[in-house]
C-alpha cells in the first residue's frame, strides 16, 4: 500500500460508521468539538466516583454525591463549592467488610447512591457504607450542608455493592427503590418504603437476576376519564424465562406498579398486586442477541399520554460495538399492559417449565390493573378489596406476551464505535413554532453527542469531548438554566446546552440545524433563540431545522486568493479543512474540477501537488460541499494563487532596489504573503559577504585535499593501499548528486531540501514566498542558506555539507 493510500485509510478510521439500512438515522456528528479548558470542572483530590446528582434549582445548587462525600455546588458554575460533608465508614465497619472478603480500599467504603428532595431544605441520602447500607437526612441552610445524624437502615433502599445497578425515586414522602436486600445480591426487590410498605415476591417469575436501570412516575390520574391511578415505571434487564436456550439469555424489560397499591387482603399481603412486566424491544439491523437497556429518560408532556421514554441500548456480546437509542410512548406501554395477552408457565414432558401465551379466561377486574372506575362500580375501592382469583392470577403470571415496540418501529439512532452510556432529553421550542426533543447522549470515552429527530431523520448536531482523557460518563442531568452536568469516576463537568458562537457564518449557523440557535441578521451573529412559548418570534432571525435552507442568508464576500511562488520539482501542500464532518471537499484548478491522480492527491486536510512544474501555476479553489435533504450547499473555504518562480538574480535586484522591504516570520504550514503594515529596515543582505565565505570554503577544501594526498602516499608506502581501499568501498559508497535527486523524485516520502539564499520579499504588492515541501506532505523552508546555487536552485549533494 502506498503512503498516500495508507493516509486515506488511517484518516477514515476516525469517522463513525453508518449502517446501510440506517444511513439516515445513524450519521456522523456534524461537528466534533475537542476538549476545551473553559469547561467547568469539579473534583477534589482523593475523592472518586462522582456518580449521584440532584439538581436543586430552588436552592441554586447541584448536589453531587461521590465516594464518602456530598457536595453543594453552584448550579451556574459547579467549579465553585459552596459546602460539603464527608460521610466516611468507621474502622469497625471497614474491618467487618474485609472479613467478608471485600476489598478494603475499593468496596469497603461509603458510596453515595441515593439523593432525593424531601422538602424545601431537606434531602434524603443513602450510602453503601462498607456493604452495610445506611440512610440519613441532610439539610442545606445558611450556606452550609449538614447531615442530621439520624441514620436508619438502608436495606432495600440502597444497594450493598457500590457497583451494582440500582434505581430509586421519591414520590411524595414515599421512596420507591429497586435493588437487592441481602449481602450477596441474590434477593432482588422492588420496594416502597412508607407506612404501607410493599415489595415484590421472591420468585424468579417476578425478577430473575435483574439489573435495575431507571424509575419514574407518570401522573396518569390527571384528566383520566377512566379514573385510573398514577403509575411508577421501572426499566431493567434480567435473565429471560420465556426462551429455551442452553445458556442464559438476558432481555430488557419495562414494569409498572400503581401508586395507590396497598397489597392484597389474603393473597399477596404486603406485596404488589399491580406488578406487571413486558419485554422491551429495540431491534438492530444486524442479527444479534437482544440489546440491553443501560439508561432511560422520561420526556414529560403536559398531556401524559404524549410523554416518551428514551432508552439507551448496548450489546450483551463483546463481539459487537454498536449501541442504539429507542423511544417508547407511555400510551403504547399502557396498551400492552391494559390490553395485551399474558404469558403462563406450562410443564412439558421433561419436567421443564415453558412459558407460552395464556389463552384462557382472564379474571375481572383485570389482573395488574389499578383501581379505576370499572373496579369501583364493582365495589372495589382499594387493592385490598380485589378477589383472590385476580391476585392469584397476577402472582403466577406477571409477564406479558406482547413486547413493547419502539415509537418509530425501529431505533432512532444507531452508532458504531464507543458505546453509549447515559442520556437526557430536552424539549426546545424553535422559531417555526414546533417543539423538538434534543438528546444529549454520553459515551464510554467521555463525549456527549447532541442529536435531534427531524421528521424521521436523526441528525447529530455535534459531539463534545468533556474530559481530557477518556472517562466513561456515568451520570447526566439537565437544568432549566440551559446547563448539562456530567459525572464520571474522575469528576463532574458542566457544559452549556448550546454555544451558538461556535458557528461563525450564516451558512454554518443555519446548516447546524440547532434548535437553540439562529442567525441574527441585525448583528451578523449566530445567537440563542428564546425558548419561552410567550416570547415573541424575532423577525430578524434565520433558522431552518428540517430543510437546512440557507436562501435567506446574505451573500458572502468573494474570498481573495493567497499568493505563493511555485518552486519546480517540489511537492506542494495547500491546506483546506471543512467546517463540517458531513462536508466533502472539492478542488478547482482555474475553474476546472480536480480529481486525485498521479499529479494531485486530494484528502480531507487539503491537496498535495506532486513534483510541481510550471504547468501547475494558477488559481486553486477549495470548496466544501454539504448535503442537506439531497440538496448540495457549496461554500468556498480557501483560494490559492500559485505564481511561476522568478530568477533569483532578478529578485536579488528587486531586493536591492527596495532596502526597506519587510518579511514576516514563516508559519508552520504556509507562508502567507500579505502586504506589510509597516516598513522595517532589513539587515545587510547576506549576498554581500557570500564571496568571502566561498573563498574561505575553497581554502578549507584545498587543505583537506592536501591532507588526503598525504594519507594516500603514506598508504602506498606501507603497501596496504589496495586492501584499505577495498574495505572502504565495501563499507559504503558515496552517492552522486544525480542519483540522490532521482531517489527523491521517485520516493515521495523522501525529504526535499531547498538550498541557496531564500529571496527576501519586496515591499510591492506582488510579494511572494518560495515554498518547498517534504515529499510526505510537510513543507521545509531553507531561509538564509549560504551555499551557492546552480542555475538559481541547488540541492544538497552530501548532507555532511550542512
Amino acid at each position: 500500500m502506498s503512503p498516500l493510500s495508507a493516509l486515506g485509510v488511517f484518516s477514515g478510521l476516525f469517522l463513525p460508521m453508518c449502517l446501510g439500512e440506517y444511513n439516515t438515522h445513524s450519521c456522523i456528528p456534524r461537528k466534533s468539538v475537542l476538549y476545551q479548558d473553559n469547561l467547568k470542572l469539579f473534583r477534589e483530590e482523593g475523592i472518586w466516583n462522582y456518580s449521584t446528582m440532584l439538581v436543586r434549582e430552588d436552592l441554586g445548587l447541584l448536589l453531587l454525591g461521590a465516594r464518602e462525600a456530598v457536595y453543594a455546588l453552584d448550579i451556574n458554575d459547579i467549579s465553585i463549592k459552596k459546602s460539603g460533608v464527608y460521610w466516611r465508614v468507621t474502622e469497625e465497619k471497614q474491618r467487618e467488610c474485609t472479613y467478608k472478603g471485600k476489598h478494603a480500599e475499593i468496596e469497603c467504603r461509603n458510596y453515595i447512591r441515593t439523593l432525593h428532595k424531601v422538602d424545601d431544605s431537606t434531602m434524603y441520602v443513602c450510602g453503601t457504607n462498607a456493604f452495610s447500607p445506611t440512610c440519613d437526612y441532610m439539610t442545606y441552610s445558611e450556606g452550609q450542608l449538614r447531615l442530621e445524624e439520624a441514620q436508619e437502615e438502608g436495606k432495600g433502599k440502597c444497594p450493598f455493592d457500590p457497583f451494582q445497578k440500582y434505581s430509586s425515586i421519591m414520590v411524595g414522602n414515599d421512596l420507591y427503590s429497586a435493588t437487592s436486600i441481602n449481602f450477596l445480591g441474590s434477593e432482588p426487590v422492588v420496594l416502597r418504603s412508607s407506612s404501607s410498605a410493599l415489595r415484590t415476591e421472591f420468585k424468579s417469575s417476578w425478577l430473575n437476576e435483574p439489573n435495575f436501570v431507571y424509575m419514574d412516575l407518570v401522573p396518569e390520574s390527571n384528566n383520566n376519564p377512566e379514573g385510573d391511578d398514577d403509575k411508577v415505571y421501572l426499566f431493567f434487564s434480567e435473565n429471560a424465562m420465556e426462551y429455551d436456550f442452553y445458556n442464559k439469555l438476558t432481555v430488557s424489560r419495562v414494569a409498572r406498579v400503581c401508586k395507590g397499591d396497598m397489597g392484597g387482603q389474603r393473597t399477596l399481603q404486603r406485596k404488589w398486586t399491580s406488578f406487571l412486566k413486558a419485554r422491551l424491544d429495540c431491534s438492530l439491523p444486524e442479527p444479534s442477541l437482544p440489546y440491553i437497556v443501560q439508561d432511560v429518560f422520561l420526556l414529560k408532556n403536559d398531556d401524559w399520554r404524549k410523554s416518551v421514554f428514551y432508552a439507551v441500548f448496548t450489546p450483551q456480546s463483546s463481539s459487537s460495538d454498536m449501541s442504539a437509542v429507542c423511544a417508547y410512548s407511555v400510551s403504547a406501554i399502557g396498551d400492552v399492559f391494559d390490553k395485551g395477552k399474558f404469558k403462563t408457565p406450562v410443564t412439558v414432558e421433561t419436567s421443564h417449565v415453558k412459558w407460552v401465551m395464556y389463552s384462557g379466561e382472564v379474571p375481572t377486574p383485570r389482573p395488574g390493573a389499578c383501581i379505576n372506575n370499572a373496579a369501583r362500580t364493582l365495589g372495589m375501592e382499594r387493592s385490598l378489596d380485589l378477589p383472590d382469583k385476580t391476585l392469584q392470577f397476577i402472582r403466577d403470571r406477571p409477564l406479558m406476551d406482547d413486547a413493547v415496540h419502539p415509537l418509530t418501529g425501529r431505533p432512532l439512532l444507531v452508532k458504531r464505535g464507543d458505546l453509549f452510556t447515559r442520556l437526557v432529553v430536552d424539549s426546545v421550542l424553535a422559531l417555526d413554532g414546533e417543539t423538538y426533543a434534543v438528546m444529549f447522549i454520553g459515551t464510554e470515552n467521555g463525549y456527549v453527542q447532541k442529536a435531534v429527530n427531524y421528521a424521521g431523520e436523526m441528525f447529530i448536531i455535534e459531539e463534545i469531548q468533556l474530559y481530557q482523557t477518556p472517562e466513561a460518563i456515568r451520570t447526566l442531568r439537565l437544568s432549566s438554566t440551559g446547563q448539562l452536568y456530567a459525572g464520571s469516576e474522575y469528576g463532574a463537568v458542566q457544559m452549556p446546552l448550546s454555544e451558538c458562537g461556535r458557528y461563525e457564518s450564516c451558512l454554518d449557523c443555519v446548516l447546524a440545524r440547532d434548535p437553540y440557535c439562529g442567525w441574527d441578521l441585525s448583528t451578523g451573529l449566530c445567537s440563542a433563540v428564546a425558548s419561552s412559548p410567550f416570547a415573541s418570534v424575532p423577525t430578524n432571525m434565520i433558522q431552518s431545522l428540517k430543510d437546512g435552507d440557507i436562501s435567506q442568508c446574505p451573500k458572502s464576500e468573494t474570498m481573495k486568493p493567497e499568493n505563493y511562488t511555485l518552486v519546480p520539482g517540489n511537492n506542494i501542500k495547500l491546506p483546506c479543512q471543512p467546517d463540517s464532518n458531513l462536508a466533502q471537499v472539492q478542488w478547482l484548478f482555474s475553474g476546472q474540477l480536480l480529481l486525485s491522480d498521479t499529479k494531485y492527491y486530494i484528502y480531507n486536510g487539503g491537496i498535495l501537488i506532486l513534483n510541481a512544474s510550471a504547468a501547475n501555476t494558477g488559481q486553486y479553489t477549495c470548496e466544501s460541499v454539504e448535503q442537506v435533504n439531497s440538496r448540495p450547499y457549496t461554500r468556498t473555504m480557501a483560494v490559492y494563487q500559485l505564481l511561476p518562480h522568478t530568477n533569483l538574480d532578478e529578485e536579488s535586484e528587486t531586493m536591492t532596489e527596495s532596502p526597506h522591504s519587510h518579511s514576516t516570520p514563516l508559519p508552520d504550514l504556509l507562508k502567507v504573503t500579505e502586504k506589510p503594515k509597516a516598513l522595517d529596515p532589513l539587515p545587510p543582505p547576506e549576498s554581500q559577504c557570500e564571496d568571502g565565505r566561498v573563498v574561505g570554503l575553497q581554502v578549507v577544501v584545498a587543505l583537506l585535499s592536501l591532507m588526503l594526498v598525504g594519507l594516500v602516499a603514506w598508504s602506498l608506502y606501507k603497501g596496504c593501499f589496495r586492501s584499505r581501499f577495498s574495505e572502504n568501498s565495501s563499507a559504503g559508497q558515496v552517492k552522486r548528486p544525480s542519483d540522490d535527486y532521482m531517489q527523491i523524485q521517485n520516493n515521495i516520502t523522501s525529504e526535499f531540501k531547498l538550498l541557496g539564499p531564500t529571496p527576501s520579499l519586496s515591499a510591492n504588492k506582488n510579494q511572494n514566498a518560495i515554498i518547498a515541501f517534504k515529499g510526505n506532505g510537510e513543507h521545509h523552508f531553507s531561509p538564509g542558506s549560504n551555499i551557492s546555487t546552480v542555475d538559481g536552485l541547488g540541492y544538497i549533494d552530501d548532507e555532511s555539507e550542512i
